[in-house]
């Protein structure tokens, strides 16, 4: 299965969540881990192994001959990410802003548009015991993380198990790193802020038709409502896990929960079972 792991907002636990059901699958069996947070991957941490392989990812960008350039505009007008601006001599080219989409190419009356390659991030690889270790990392100024989540993907290997840690949020990054999933848990926190923000997530799995369960961490303060959310929407709680100093104790200092409370480990095991049984009987 391809699980992923995700949440409205950020600092909810994701990180603590996929490395340690990760790290209980991988006594009895192969498993990948991919982080998809690429603005700011952090898995590599509590997994203390290192890198062994990196890659550049590129996206295709513009490079206009102006020798053929007859400067008619079709691709400023193609480009609906403003990449490109055609002045009365001259084609001004936004690499920042191009999507890599080549429309502006293809739809080019003078063949005057090739592309060159340009880096925008790299995608690094390592092992550790049964874990398979992929993540994405975003070049500092860049504005685009989903070239990089879509290439990270591609390592996926579906003769493992395969835990996707998603970056917070809602928007175009999390729909890649969701994207064709089995199961997605969103990992939440029992406050109005931590409401709020699942109940957006709820709503994009809906729309992307993916079964989801939550997780309550730091449960124990807040309120009742988060559970009350989740029974009206028919959504399972699947685990939780108490507002603890013991447990933000080894996060801080980079140590995986199961490790540093191997307890733990029974109910990630469960977890895994859970998710399981709901997605053979979906």
């Amino acid at each position: 299965m391809i699980i992923s792991v995700a949440s409205g907002k950020g600092g909810t636990g994701k990180t603590l969540v996929a490395t340690s059901l990760a790290l209980a699958l991988s006594d009895k069996r192969k498993v990948q881990l991919l982080d998809c947070d690429v603005e700011e991957p952090d898995d590599h941490i509590f997994l203390h192994l290192a890198i062994n392989q990196s890659e550049s990812v590129m996206i295709p960008v513009p490079k206009i001959d102006e020798v053929k350039c007859t400067y008619c505009g079709k691709c400023a007008e193609a480009c609906v990410y403003n990449a490109i601006a055609v002045l009365k001599k001259k084609v001004l080219v936004f690499p920042e802003l191009c999507h890599g989409c080549g429309a502006c190419s293809y739809l080019c009356p003078e063949s005057a548009i090739s592309e060159v390659g340009r880096q925008v991030g790299v995608v690094e690889t390592g092992e550790s015991g049964n874990i398979e270790f992929i993540q994405g990392r975003l070049a500092i100024g860049e504005p685009m993380a989903p070239p990089i989540i879509r290439d990270v993907k591609k390592h996926i290997d579906r003769a493992r198990e395969a835990i996707v840690d998603v970056p917070p949020g809602t928007s175009c990054p999390v729909v890649e790193a969701v994207k064709n999933s089995d199961f997605c848990l969103l990992v939440t926190e029992p406050t109005p802020f931590g409401l709020n923000d699942l109940s957006m997530a709820v709503e994009l799995m809906k729309k992307l038709r993916i079964a989801c369960g939550v997780i309550i961490n730091r449960d124990g303060v807040g309120d009742g409502k988060t559970e009350q959310y989740c029974q009206d929407q028919g959504i399972p709680i699947l685990l939780k896990i108490p507002l603890d100093r013991n447990i933000a104790r080894l996060c801080s200092k980079g140590v995986p929960l199961i490790e540093g409370m191997p307890d733990w480990r029974k109910a990630f095991v469960a977890l895994f079972q859970n998710i399981e049984q709901i997605v053979t009987a979906s």
